[in-house]
């Protein structure tokens, strides 16, 4: 992450800020205001902003693909902004979703 957000080449979605922001807060019990300020880390990366359109296609997504339809919505996000890959530990590593290759950072190689 930290490459990516110094290189300014990553993609994060206005959905994966708020997730970061209530897993801090609420799971790791970062302060609320620490927890803002790191988001500020996070504004030098490409941002995809959640619309209606977005959200219909994540509909889709999950149908199809048989995913939460918030994971759903991470993988479109991703495919909207021409990502070649999506980091996620919540899906499986290796496997192609709508044209996008899922890693999990977590999975040792």
């Amino acid at each position: 992450m930290r490459e990516l957000t110094e290189q300014g080449e990553g993609v994060i979605s206005t959905q994966v800020l708020q997730e970061f922001y209530v897993a801090v807060t609420r799971k790791l019990g970062v302060e609320a205001l620490a927890a803002k300020s790191m988001l500020n880390t996070f504004s030098a990366l490409e941002t995809v902003i959640v619309d209606p359109e977005l959200i219909k296609d994540a509909v889709d997504c999950s149908i199809l693909s048989q995913l939460s339809f918030w994971d759903g919505l991470v993988v479109v996000s991703a495919e909207k902004s021409k990502s070649a890959e999506l980091w996620s530990e919540d899906l499986n590593d290796g496997q192609v979703i709508w044209g996008v290759r899922i890693r999990n950072p977590f999975t040792q190689t």
